[in-house]
């Protein structure tokens, strides 16, 4: 089983959030899940955002990478569209990485100063038609081009956050798929 360091989207560690990490618990892992926007949720990205630049993303960044401290270093570091910018930083550049999960999101390899760890397994997840993922598909192709144990999904749809089974943008389908593609993954670890 793996231990997976879940960090949540823009607009916070939601119900369904936690109903994702309880997926992958029942399933045997280990999911951490911490709150970088101490207990806020919010009913829209738009206001998501507006916390996120009001706290300091360096602030929240900084938050996140500490959540790391303390635990094995062996993890699979799991982000969920905002929380992707952390989970793939920790998963580019801290030794001992298992794996990464990137869904809704991919951050050009470029911004972290090195090259994808070639003993780093990484799935990439989103919809096709999704505004905030249609920016990322460059960096997204670049990855699953650049890595040898790299997966890239991209799902039909235009929702963002389709994973999130608390918000109006879930989808059941292609949240079910991309389950079930996580759980291969880790499986495989």
């Amino acid at each position: 089983m793996a231990e997976v360091l879940l960090y949540h989207h823009i607009q916070g560690l939601t119900d369904g959030v936690r109903a994702f990490a309880e997926d992958l618990r029942r399933a045997g892992h280990t999911v951490h899940t911490p709150d970088l926007f101490d207990g806020g949720t919010f009913a829209s990205i738009d206001e998501g955002f507006a916390f996120a630049e009001a706290a300091g993303i360096d602030e929240l960044r900084v938050r996140g990478t500490a959540a790391a401290d303390g635990l094995s270093p062996d993890l699979v570091y799991a982000g969920l569209s905002f929380g992707v910018m952390i989970a793939q930083q920790l998963a580019q550049t801290k030794p001992g990485a298992r794996g990464a999960l990137l869904m809704h999101s991919c951050i050009p390899v470029a911004e972290f100063g090195q090259s994808w760890p070639p003993d780093v397994p990484v799935q990439i997840h989103g919809m096709r038609d999704d505004e905030f993922f249609d920016e990322d598909l460059p960096a997204s192709r670049e990855l699953a081009g650049s890595a040898p144990a790299a997966e890239l999904y991209v799902y039909p749809g235009d929702r963002h956050l389709f994973t999130d089974s608390s918000l109006g943008a879930f989808d059941e389908d292609a949240a079910a798929l991309l389950l079930e593609r996580v759980h291969s993954f880790l499986a495989g670890l």
